[in-house]
């Protein structure tokens, strides 16, 4: 029996729920993020960048630029390390895992990529090639000998699929 419909690969799945997942990040500039997935391809932890729990996010700033406690960088979690934090497995079940993220990793996220074992990271974007941050990322993840690829987001629509 042929399928009416095209099966997601699941580079293009994963992809798709860090993507969907980066939608619920109130950061009105950068929405991330990331999918942790197990080498028998079972989702682990999903995260988005966003405040600590327990945050209020509206009485935070969001800016970019400004004086330091006045922009939102002092108090936002990434979603590789959201993500991170979020599993809540024995950290050495995340050995070998990859990581789908819609945009390359940070530095600092990068290092904990690399402590908690993971072995590959696919992302779709990189909005920074050539800023430090992401040249010494670049460098860890080498180091680690953790596996780049880029993922474009699948092109998806998921609202009308579906009859009532």
């Amino acid at each position: 029996m042929e399928s009416k419909h095209r099966i997601l690969s699941w580079d293009e799945y994963f992809m798709g729920v860090a993507a969907i997942t980066a939608k619920r990040s109130k950061d009105p500039h950068t929405q991330v993020g990331a999918v942790i997935v197990g080498p028998d391809q079972r989702i682990l932890s999903i995260g988005y960048n966003g405040t600590p729990r327990g945050m209020n996010d509206d009485t935070f700033p969001w800016a970019r630029e400004g004086e330091t406690l006045r922009t939102k960088y002092p108090y936002v979690i990434h979603a590789e390390r959201n993500a991170v934090l979020n599993f809540r497995g024995l950290m050495r079940e995340l050995h070998g895992a990859t990581v789908y993220v819609t945009h390359f990793p940070c530095n600092e996220c990068s290092k904990e990529l690399a402590q908690v074992g993971i072995a590959e990271v696919v992302y779709a974007y990189n909005p920074y090639p050539d800023s430090m941050e992401t040249r010494a990322a670049e460098a860890i993840l080498d180091a680690a000998g953790i596996k780049t690829r880029v993922v474009p987001v699948p092109d998806i629509t998921i609202a009308g699929d579906y009859e009532a």
